[in-house]
């Protein structure tokens, strides 16, 4: 496939990166590892709950500000680790947009669960911040040895936030669905590590293409399973149902900016990497595409609003994983940002409907933005924008990837024009019942 729009390969981007100085690089350290000491001392120690909420905001917010500089900087930093490999993390084009959109929704989510008096402990907070700081250092990744300790720290801490409420059984078998099927994708990642240094390529992102023509194959088939696993596409989709059981503000993370949406990340950055091999790329995109369908259909048919949004969730990364197929990287990584800021919105406001009434069964919620105007209306902008409609964001990035895919192939984009139009269905299924007139009281 060829690559017509806009191509953020890391070679390519480092070559036009200047040299950081101290302070770049030391604000990509304190970005990356920051959070994860503060929140190993929040599990560690388990203050109370009021200093845990300080603690884990101040932390957020600092990281927010050190996205935005590492962002402008775009600093590389490295550090001994083994023979084969360093330690490396760099910013660039694609990875300072993803930076700082995870980190800008982290802090908002943080707010929300600040407000959560059930889960809103030391531990809670310790994770999510332990959860950041594996998403950033899995954003910044210079290379397949630094990417692994992230990934599996990031699907270690997801399964952890997940089963959060580890007392009720249902809630930790929640958990472990979703980390044993991400894990069973996750080898491909192994896979595609050996294959690189078989391959003569080393372990770098960006060199992964001067591998031979046969590990070459081996390395983008890894690579694949593994990204498709964590973005729940096809066949992998099942486990984002499960992943529900954990707390609103785990699922307003997990779903927008973080280890969801880090599958469709990484293939995005390899697309280099796909295109050279044909046949990685046609797969991806109709993987893409396919699970936007099929997910949309799941999520037209849910009666429970937190399942609708979860297989949204995979609809719409259905979209980027397709950007990366096509090589589309500018549309996919704006449909990244856009997603993340309207679901993390959504998934926040169906928490925020859940603690006030004890439900999330649509029947149940009949009228709630005409009971709670604000938050109505807010809804109304997140759904709108779901379904695509001019001149919100996600109306722009889905045609974005959708000339993408009309430049590939007709059928491709007939596809991903049935997704778009699904995606108009759940969203107005939901704004229809949010604005509908709340129903009479039943006579005693």
């Amino acid at each position: 496939m060829n690559a017509p729009f806009f191509s953020a390969s890391l070679p390519s981007v480092a070559a036009t990166t200047a040299p950081s100085g101290g302070l770049p690089e030391a604000a990509l350290w304190l970005l990356a590892l920051g959070p994860a000491v503060v929140g190993a001392t929040l599990c560690g120690v388990m203050p109370g709950r009021r200093v845990a909420q300080v603690a884990s905001l101040l932390t957020a917010l600092v990281a927010a500000v050190l996205a935005v500089l590492v962002s402008v900087e775009r600093p590389s930093v490295s550090a001994p680790f083994l023979q084969v490999s360093r330690f490396a993390l760099g910013v660039d084009t694609l990875s300072a947009v993803v930076l700082v959109t995870v980190a800008v929704v982290t802090v908002l989510v943080l707010i929300f669960a600040t407000g959560d008096v059930t889960d809103s402990t030391a531990r809670f907070h310790g994770l999510m911040l332990l959860f950041l700081s594996a998403v950033v250092i899995t954003a910044a990744a210079e290379n397949l040895l630094t990417l692994l300790i992230a990934w599996e720290v990031m699907g270690a801490t997801s399964y952890a936030l997940i089963g959060f409420r580890w007392r009720d059984p249902s809630t930790g078998e929640a958990g472990m669905v979703a980390f044993l099927t991400t894990r069973a994708a996750d080898i491909g990642l192994y896979v595609a590590a050996g294959a690189a240094l078989a391959g003569g390529a080393g372990l770098g992102l960006g060199q992964l293409t001067q591998a031979s023509d046969g590990w070459r194959n081996v390395i983008a088939a890894g690579i694949v399973a593994a990204a498709l696993g964590k973005a729940a596409q096809l066949p992998f989709s099942f486990w984002l149902a499960r992943a529900m059981a954990g707390p609103s503000a785990v699922s307003a993370l997990l779903h927008s900016a973080a280890m969801v949406a880090m599958g469709g990340y990484l293939l995005l950055r390899v697309s280099d990497l796909l295109q050279i091999t044909g046949w990685a790329a046609t797969t991806v995109a109709w993987a893409g595409a396919l699970t936007a369908v099929l997910m949309g259909v799941v999520a037209l048919l849910q009666s429970d609003l937190k399942q609708l949004l979860a297989a949204s969730t995979a609809a719409q990364l259905g979209f980027v994983v397709l950007a990366a197929g096509v090589g589309a990287i500018g549309g996919g990584a704006s449909h990244f940002v856009a997603h993340a800021a309207t679901k993390a919105l959504l998934f926040l406001l169906a928490g925020t409907w859940l603690t006030a009434l004890g439900t999330k069964q649509l029947d149940r919620l009949v009228g709630v933005g005409r009971r709670w105007p604000g938050l109505g209306a807010v809804a109304v902008v997140g759904l709108l924008s779901l379904a695509g409609i001019a001149p919100l964001s996600l109306w722009v990035t889905k045609d974005t990837v959708l000339a993408g895919a009309l430049h590939e192939s007709g059928a491709l984009y007939a596809v991903g024009l049935l997704a778009a139009a699904l995606s108009a269905g759940y969203a107005v299924k939901v704004l229809l019942v949010i604005l509908a007139p709340t129903p009479a009281p039943t006579p005693a």
